[in-house]
């Protein structure tokens, strides 16, 4: 929900939707949103011709960092 944000206060926001309602969130439905995540690459505004060439650290659920 984003309501009450302006959306110049949502740069470099990731975004997530999905079809399972807030009563049917489960821990695995948390599971997938948190491995999509992982899978970004976040550029902060670069285009991806300045985004460094350098292989980006992934992260696995329970890995600390």
């Amino acid at each position: 929900r984003i309501s009450n944000f302006l959306l110049w206060q949502m740069a470099y926001t990731e975004l997530y939707f999905t079809d399972t309602l807030w009563p049917d969130f489960d821990e695995k439905a948390l599971d997938a949103a948190l491995s999509w995540y992982g899978t970004r690459v976040r550029r902060f505004g670069k285009t991806d011709d300045q985004v460094s060439g350098a292989p980006l650290k992934t992260y696995s659920l329970g890995e600390s960092v």
